[in-house]
């Protein structure tokens, strides 16, 4: 009983997690969601340093995530290890034809990195790896629009064949098939696991944002003033 109630307290924590980086990103579901929250109720396969990420891929991983969290006030995700983060969740959670869309994404930042500015991502300034990556940014919102636009398509479809199965005298083999929505874009998975992978961190949840790790009382209205850091949820 002790062991279910402490995986049921695991999964709200890991939802809560997904749910607000979700809320970041717009509201999509990330990718590999329904692995992360299940992944500690399946059989997972044995275990390699990084999976299949060099310690090249991590320190790549490393400065993509700084990029989008950099060091301000606070430390950055490079500090919080937010690559080898990343790389164990795509080795974990991702199913096979994503986990070669984030390797073939990897290989792309580097080629675009080259061809701008005749250097590597890592060799790169901070600068160049900036403009590099808001240059992706754009074409992974625009990816992502179409998506999101194609699912919903598909699914009013859906239930406009439903309607026409149901009526009188309907051909019930009519509706037209749901196909797999289009592959998410690999700069939103980047993205989505920086997050994830920073805010769930030690220095995410208590340097970037304010943390109690048992309050003494339940307060459901909390004074807020523009510009103070969040709440980072219980653990």
């Amino acid at each position: 009983m002790a062991h279910e109630e402490a995986n049921g307290r695991e999964m709200m924590d890991r939802r809560e997690a997904i749910r607000r980086v979700s809320v970041l990103l717009g509201g999509a579901t990330l990718v590999g969601g329904d692995a992360l929250l299940a992944g500690c109720g399946r059989e997972r396969p044995v275990a390699v340093p990084y999976g299949s990420f060099s310690v090249e891929d991590i320190e790549f991983l490393d400065e993509v995530a700084e990029t989008i969290l950099p060091e301000t006030s606070t430390p950055g995700a490079k500090a919080a290890n937010t690559g080898a983060f990343m790389a164990l969740m795509v080795t974990d959670s991702y199913d096979e034809a994503d986990r070669e869309i984030f390797r073939a994404g990897m290989r792309t930042i580097d080629e675009i990195s080259r061809s701008t500015n005749n250097v590597s991502f890592i060799e790169a300034t901070p600068q160049q790896r900036l403009a590099v990556l808001e240059v992706i940014d754009r074409e992974q919102k625009a990816h992502s629009d179409a998506r999101s636009e194609e699912s919903r398509r598909k699914s009013l479809a859906w239930l406009s064949d439903q309607r026409q199965e149901s009526a009188p005298a309907a051909d019930v083999g009519a509706a037209t098939t749901i196909t797999t929505d289009p592959p998410a874009h690999y700069f939103r998975m980047m993205k989505e696991l920086a997050l994830l992978g920073y805010f769930t961190s030690e220095i995410g949840c208590t340097q970037a944002q304010r943390y109690l790790e048992a309050p003494g009382r339940f307060d459901p209205c909390v004074p807020y003033q523009s510009g103070e850091k969040t709440w980072a949820p219980h653990a």
